[in-house]
């Protein structure tokens, strides 16, 4: 089956579906069960929304930045959609990457370094408050990334 086309409602589904499920045992075989025991107590009680955005989105996709919202309420995925730009932006915390730096994600490119070297950005929200749970947000992206998308040319 194909991947569904990114920054589309069916992507957006297979994203959540993806995000309810979390990292599967060969991803937490890569790391120390600590890490994953401290990934599963933030996401126990993770009650904020995330709004991951695309700055230049191409023609075919809709050309105007979009985000994908995630809300979280008690460690369970509430909400998960595409926005459109003229949408009411409300999350705790908005990031955008660039369309390439997303599709770098998507190839292969670290989610961890993705943040780190500021490809997604944080753009609004407590940077301070973010940053705590920064560990589960890099594993949620990698989670995101994994559940698949197609690229129109």
């Amino acid at each position: 089956m194909a991947a569904p086309t990114f920054f589309t409602g069916s992507w957006a589904d297979a994203v959540r579906d993806a995000l309810q499920a979390g990292p599967g045992p060969e991803i937490r075989a890569t790391a120390l069960p600590e890490y994953w025991d401290f990934f599963d107590l933030i996401r126990s009680g993770y009650t904020a929304s995330w709004a991951l955005g695309v700055r230049d989105l191409p023609r075919p996709l809709g050309g105007a930045p979009s985000y994908l919202l995630v809300r979280w309420d008690a460690g369970k995925v509430a909400e998960c959609r595409v926005t459109g730009p003229d949408d009411p932006l409300e999350a705790t915390y908005v990031l955008a990457g660039d369309y390439a730096d997303w599709r770098a994600l998507h190839d292969g490119y670290d989610a961890r370094r993705a943040v780190m070297y500021r490809k997604i950005l944080l753009e609004e929200g407590n940077l301070l408050t973010f940053f705590q749970t920064i560990y589960f947000f890099v594993e949620c992206l990698a989670v995101i990334v994994r559940a698949g998308a197609s690229f129109p040319d």
